[in-house]
Order: C-alpha cells, then structure tokens, then sequence
C-alpha cells in the first residue's frame, strides 16, 4: 500500500465517508445487510486471520473503514444492537473451530502409540509446562519491544524457573518410556487454535506459536466472545422491547392513518360516518317504500282497468239496449206484452 493510500484510509478511518463531502464508495451504508457487523465492533475472523496459516480470505460482507467510522459516530446516539449479530459471528466460528480440535485429536488418537494412564500423565505434564514457558517468553518479548524492560527481566526470570521444571518432568518421562519409544514425537492439539505442538519442540519454536499472529489472533476473538456473552441475553431483551415498542408505535401510526382517512373523508361528505350511514339506511328503507308503493299503484292500476274494462263492456251493452229501445220505442218486456195482447186479441176475432 502506498504512502497515499495509508493516508487515505486513515482519513476514512477518523471522519467516515463524508469527509470532503465524499459519498460512500460501496454505495452502501454501515446498517446495511451486506456490510459486516463484526468488522464495525473490530472483531472480524477474517480480518484477525488474514496472512496466517488459517487466512479465511475475503470477507463475504463490505470491509471499510469509513463505514466503522460512520457506525462509530452515529453509536453515540442510537443504539444498533450489532453485539448481538458479532455474537452469534463469533458463536458460530468458535464453534467450527472446536470441531476441527476435536477431529485433530481424534486423529492423533488413533494412530500414536497409545500410553498407560501413568505416561499420558507424565506427557501432559510435560506439555503444559512448555506451553507455559513459550507463552511467558513470548509476553518477555512483546514487553522489551515496548520498552518494559524491568517487566520483561522478571518474566525471564519466571522461565528460568519453568525450565528447570519442566527438565526434571522431561526426565521423568524419560525414564517411564522405553528407548525406541521416547524418541518417537509426542503430539498435543493446542486448545486455542488447533495447530499440533511437539513434547521435543524447543523454547524458541513455542514461543513463535503463542507469540504468532495466529495463536494471538485466537486468543483475541475468544476473549471478545466471552465479553460479549456476558451481556448478550440482556441486549437481546432490550431489543426485543425495542421492537415491541416500535410495533405499537406502528400499530397507532396505522390507527392515525386511518383517523386522518376519515376525517378526510368526513370533510368531504360534510357530515360524520354514522351519519352518511343512516342516511344510506333511510335512502334504502324509502327505496323500499316506494317499491312497494309501485306494487300497490300497479296493483290498483290493474283494478281501474278492470273497472274501467267492465263499465265499458257493460256500457257498450247499456248502449245496445238503449239503441234498441230507441228502435221499438219501448223495452223489450211491454213488447213482449203487447205482442201477447195482439195475439189474444187476434184470437178473440176469430171467435
């Protein structure tokens, strides 16, 4: 990386990516989906491990400096809940890492000699005395670096006190192990990264492992894990009720949303729901009425007609009568009559 590229990312490291009224390069914010909540809280395996043996390459997510920045910045103000997400990260991690310790072992199980209890013991011993010194000599190492000086001469002379013990415990493994077998190497799964240390491996060769970056890199993301596991349970129920805060809040938003609907259309109708409601009833019952009306007018329609049908019929027979009438000049019935005297008469002439 150039000298101006260091500058630039140092830059985007202290003012996020606002600075000069830059827009993010990614396109992106630090709340979105895709970038890494682990790399906002410095906590990343894939950053922790990048250029080591278990280098777990390119991140999936966006890595930027300007986006922990911003996410630094706006943390002051509103609480994102992003532990919770670099938790269940690390959880899952950690987890797959013990599973490749536990495979290693299994390995190294079946195909080393197998030890009585007695000499497995012994070889323990061994080890955890090694690990110890590699580890005090790498911290003696870090400290002359940073110039404490007076602490690292007293860790060295911590050592010197461990070799010595661990001589006495190599000695008495020794002694415990055929010849042939003693000469065979012992192997031991460090519990931290995986990576098999030696019972015959020397100080500078440990103290190169637990002061690697590998190893280091380990212990960094164990002990960020078990800090944030002593809160997680708290967080999550603060997020939840964050979340349940705001879904009552949407619930009254929705009801308010609703409330300025009616009122809106209550302005534009000149009158409340029930109202228009009542009305819409009373227009249906005089609908109704008036249906019914109809019926009835239609009903007595068809009477007047039938009336109007019936004084016509019988009218046109009236008229018959009378035009017959006007014809004889008499009803029928004193025709009849005097038809009846004529014959009676004419019956008396012949007499």
């Amino acid at each position: 990386m150039s000298a101006h590229e260091q500058m630039r990312a140092m830059l985007d490291q202290l003012m996020g990516t606002s600075r000069n009224g830059e827009s993010d390069r990614h396109r992106v914010k630090f709340y979105d989906d895709e970038v890494c909540k682990s790399f906002l809280l410095q906590c990343c395996p894939h950053e922790i491990l990048s250029s080591t043996r278990m280098d777990l390459g390119e991140c999936p997510k966006v890595h930027d400096l300007a986006l922990r920045a911003d996410y630094e910045i706006a943390s002051k103000t509103k609480d994102y809940f992003y532990d919770i997400d670099a938790t269940e990260h690390l959880e899952a991690f950690i987890a797959d890492c013990d599973r490749r310790t536990s495979a290693a072992k299994q390995r190294l199980a079946e195909t080393q000699e197998e030890l009585s209890a007695e000499v497995t013991e012994k070889a323990n011993s061994v080890h955890e005395l090694a690990e110890q010194i590699g580890q005090k000599l790498a911290r003696a190492e870090a400290l002359g670096e940073e110039g404490m000086v007076e602490e690292s001469m007293q860790l060295m002379g911590e050592i010197d006190e461990l070799r010595k013990t661990k001589a006495a415990a190599e000695q008495e493994y020794r002694n415990s192990m055929p010849p042939s077998s003693y000469q065979q190497q012992k192997l031991r799964v460090c519990e931290v990264c995986s990576a098999y240390l030696g019972i015959h491996d020397n100080d500078r060769r440990l103290a190169d492992h637990f002061g690697g970056k590998l190893h280091l890199g380990f212990i960094t993301i164990r002990d960020k894990l078990a800090e944030l596991k002593k809160t997680v349970e708290k967080r999550r129920e603060e997020r939840g009720a964050q979340q349940r805060e705001r879904g009552g809040s949407r619930r009254h938003y929705v009801g308010g949303r609703e409330l300025d609907r009616r009122a809106r259309r209550h302005r534009e109708n000149g009158r409340p729901d029930r109202d228009r409601r009542k009305d819409e009833k009373d227009k249906e019952r005089d609908k109704d009425r008036d249906k019914n009306r109809s019926l009835v007018l239609r009903a007595g329609s068809i009477d007047i007609m039938a009336t109007q049908w019936w004084y016509y019929v019988g009218g046109r027979e009236l008229d018959r009568r009378a035009r017959r009438q006007g014809e004889n000049g008499r009803p029928d019935r004193d025709r009849r009559k005097d038809e009846k005297d004529k014959e009676r008469d004419k019956d008396r002439d012949k007499k």
